[in-house]
């Protein structure tokens, strides 16, 4: 006779429960698969305009291997994939934002990338000019430059619990503690690290690089052009 089956854990029911709002490697390397393929378009043809190897999207599309926000955004690019479409949970539709989105308490889209396990909130939004993120940081330690990620427009994050270093390409190093947060330009290679105990968990944004930013950028370039002769004719 079978003894009776004891009721789950909380621990387990939350998995459960957790489970479904979870993009494993094998469903989004699907989609990745699948839009290149509709596009009719190569590996080595991919790998060319998003600077991402063809053996890194052959083994993605496999389900083999996590891609780091860079890389996946780079190919969201390429691939003419919107950041919502792209993470969105199998069998959501998703629609323009023409109206407010919510996204309850743990039903964000969780993603584990190569550091950071990645939950998108708002992924049924198509075209959003930023991507709100819960971030766990699960690295300890920067092994080499590949850990470095570098994609275009700005980067928010606030620090939920835990603590993290920001590494910077140029060697700054920024601590942020529970509470604490930053904002930078996401062009410049970075990297997160958690330094706590418990893993350190985050809320953040990454914006698109928009008109508005690059006009900027572009015509703080046009002051430094216009500044430097200026500058050469009172040193004569």
């Amino acid at each position: 006779m079978k003894s009776p089956q004891k009721p789950p854990t909380k621990a387990v029911a939350r998995a459960a429960e957790a489970a479904p709002h979870t993009l494993d490697r094998v469903a989004f390397g699907k989609r990745l698969r699948a839009a290149r393929k509709q596009f009719g378009w190569t590996l080595a043809h991919v790998a060319e305009q998003s600077g991402v190897s063809i053996t890194t999207i052959s083994r993605a599309e496999r389900g083999q291997l996590a891609l780091s926000y860079e890389k996946f955004s780079a190919l969201g690019r390429t691939l003419r994939m919107d950041m919502g479409a792209m993470f969105a949970e199998a069998g959501t539709q998703a629609r323009r934002l023409d109206r407010p989105i919510v996204t309850r308490a743990g039903e964000g889209v969780t993603y584990r990338g190569l550091s950071i396990a990645y939950q998108f909130l708002g992924t049924q939004a198509l075209g959003k000019q930023m991507s709100p993120i819960l971030g766990t940081v699960h690295a300890r330690s920067i092994t080499g430059p590949e850990d470095y990620a570098r994609h275009d427009g700005e980067e928010f994050v606030y620090i939920l619990s835990g603590a993290v270093e920001v590494h910077f390409e140029d060697g700054e190093v920024v601590h942020l503690a529970r509470g604490d947060m930053l904002y930078f330009d996401s062009r410049i290679g970075h990297a997160y690290v958690t330094v706590s105990r418990q893993l350190a968990r985050t809320i953040g944004a990454c914006t698109s690089e928009s008109n508005l930013m690059l006009s900027a950028r572009e015509g703080g370039v046009r002051e430094v052009q216009r500044a430097e002769p200026a500058a050469a004719r009172r040193r004569r």
